[in-house]
């Protein structure tokens, strides 16, 4: 993930200087353990500025308003309980080439301010710090105790202490290029490494955005460079040290990232704060993405395994009870012969009433014969009523098995989703929704526990289905999970929709949409039977069977899980999930 350097810094700071001093500060709003959010008025309009001190995506920027959830942040309310209908009225850097932002509230513009807010932007030691007028710390969104840092703790009711400085040269407009390229080329190596090391506040990115805007290579040896190159080096040098004396940025996206210099761009952006907030946005979601897929699919994996051990079990036992008769039938013989036995016998061999084939009884010779034949009852009796017992149980967890299976298909469809397609924006938050969203169905399944404080948020709207066009131009819905799945087919369908779903196979729920009196032909058919076996678990094989059939023959059963439906008078189609692949999906 890029890190906000010194020269984003500048740049998002210069905007909000321009756009948003002075401001009234309305609301405090902590979305997460790294970020909060201050919803800020002019007179002509109002945003969220979000503050964030995330390891590795630690930000200032306006972005999007915080879900409608409780917050129950203590060091949100601490900020909303100082901050509140105070005026925003600067926004100064501490010092120079230094990654950390003075935020002054007062009452109005003009006047002293009340208390400062620091935002320090420095990758795993960023922050936040409320200090009052005298710069006494007063809350902090993460306290530094001695004895985790010596060189600089941060307590509350302690003095506020900058960073330490920057040691070495700083980069400087009015350096000549000959004392810069001496500076540069003093010790050989790659320019990349040569850039960084001679000059504090440089950043990995902007050192490798000013070496391609040159025409160079970062890893190409100093000792390589032509007089020209220099030369040209230089002057993209000092275009970036302008850029930062003059706020003339130019904000865009790039083939790795983003830039604010517009250099080396495949995209511009109409503004640093639009494009630091879907950058960060998109990639926090990705990462919360794959955390939740993966501990998901972990949990979902284990229950399947344990379930499936229990299935076995109850599996071996029913097998074991359909042994019943055969007991019952050597008590019988047992007792019909019992002149045959001898004291001590270990077995016996006595002919079937029916076949008259020779049959062996296993005979305990501490007891006599009726005691043997009694116990053979006795066994017969027990495993009879072990078979009424645990033929209810073994349908549990088989259902509980085909739930999980779903569940599992659904998982793995999301994950091959993302894989085979470009993870626009909003297919970023959808899928992240869609995920958040099984983990609900989960815990009120009892599957998993309730987290009280969780990173991500789960917003009031539903996610959305996958959606395609049909060779006829129809709309084709699929579920991305079960809560999808049930919306679909039960409060979405309606008369003259078809019902799409793999045979005996877990999957989405696929509606084929159609206006009255309009019809499918075989290429519509074929389309959603292609769609409905890629999003299922036989997505791999080359034929699945896949069923479809009116939304009026679709039911629930009583008391089924979530995405659990049965179905009649259904018609076969064969899907062809490999060719599914190259539909284009038009959800976004």
């Amino acid at each position: 993930m890029q890190p906000v350097d010194y020269t984003t810094l500048i740049a998002a700071c210069a905007e909000l200087r321009r756009d948003w001093i002075p401001a009234r500060t309305e609301q405090v709003y902590q979305r997460d353990r790294y970020t909060i959010a201050l919803a800020l008025r002019t007179l002509k309009k109002r945003e969220w500025l979000t503050i964030c001190w995330h390891a590795q995506a630690a930000r200032i920027c306006l972005g999007d308003p915080p879900p409608r959830t409780p917050d129950t942040f203590t060091f949100s309310d601490q900020l909303r309980h100082q901050l509140n209908g105070l005026a925003l009225i600067a926004i100064e850097i501490v010092a120079p080439w230094e990654r950390v932002l003075d935020l002054q509230f007062g009452q109005r513009p003009g006047e002293e301010p009340l208390w400062h807010l620091y935002v320090e932007i420095m990758g795993k030691y960023s922050n936040v710090i409320l200090t009052d007028a005298n710069r006494q710390i007063v809350t902090a969104a993460h306290q530094v105790s001695p004895s985790q840092s010596s060189v600089r703790p941060i307590q509350t009711g302690q003095p506020y202490e900058l960073p330490p400085p920057l040691l070495g040269t700083l980069p400087k407009l009015d350096e000549s290029f000959t004392s810069w390229q001496e500076r540069v080329s003093l010790i050989p190596g790659k320019l990349k490494r040569q850039l960084l090391d001679s000059y504090r506040g440089l950043s990995p990115r902007i050192a490798t955005e000013i070496i391609q805007a040159a025409d160079l290579e970062p890893e190409r040896a100093t000792t390589s460079l032509q007089q020209s190159d220099w030369e040209k080096l230089f002057t993209y040098w000092q275009k970036w040290l302008k850029i930062l004396q003059t706020k003339e940025f130019q904000p865009g996206w790039t083939e790795e990232g983003y830039t604010v210099l517009g250099w080396n761009m495949s995209q511009s952006a109409p503004n640093v704060q639009s494009l630091l907030n879907r950058y960060y946005t998109d990639e926090l979601n990705q990462q919360e993405f794959k955390q939740l897929l993966h501990q998901l699919m972990q949990k979902v994996t284990n229950l399947l395994k344990k379930l499936q051990q229990k299935a076995a079990i109850f599996q071996k036992r029913l097998q074991q009870s359909s042994e019943a008769e055969a007991y019952r039938q050597q008590a019988d013989l047992l007792m019909a012969h019992l002149h045959q036995w001898q004291p001590g016998m270990t077995s016996i061999t006595l002919s079937d009433f029916e076949t008259n084939k020779p049959i062996a009884i296993k005979l305990d010779p501490e007891k006599n014969a009726v005691q043997n034949a009694q116990s053979l009852y006795k066994n017969h009796q027990k495993l009879k009523r072990a078979k009424d017992a645990v033929v209810p149980l073994l349908e549990e967890v088989e259902s509980e098995i085909r739930y999980l299976e779903q569940l599992s298909a659904t998982l793995s469809q999301l994950a091959d989703y993302r894989a085979h397609r470009d993870c626009k924006e909003q297919t970023t938050r959808e899928d992240l929704q869609t995920l958040a969203e099984i983990r609900e169905e989960l815990i009120e399944q009892n599957y998993l526990a309730d987290a009280r404080q969780r990173s991500y948020q789960v917003v009031s709207n539903d996610s959305k289905p996958y959606c395609y066009k049909t060779p006829s131009g129809f709309e084709l819905w699929i579920g991305r999970n079960n809560r999808q799945n049930d919306r679909l087919t039960f409060r979405v369908a309606g008369d003259y929709d078809l019902w799409f779903h793999t045979q005996e196979i877990p999957g989405s729920h696929v509606l084929l949409r159609l206006e009255p009196g309009t019809v499918p032909n075989e290429a519509d058919l074929q389309f959603s039977a292609d769609l409905a076996a890629y999003y299922s678990q036989g997505r791999e094989s080359e034929r699945v069977p896949v069923v479809y059939t009116e939304p009026k023959n679709v039911y629930k059963p009583k008391g089924a899980k979530p995405g659990m439906a049965i179905y009649k008078q259904e018609r076969i189609i064969w899907g062809r999930p490999q060719l599914a692949k190259n539909y284009a999906d038009v959800t976004n």
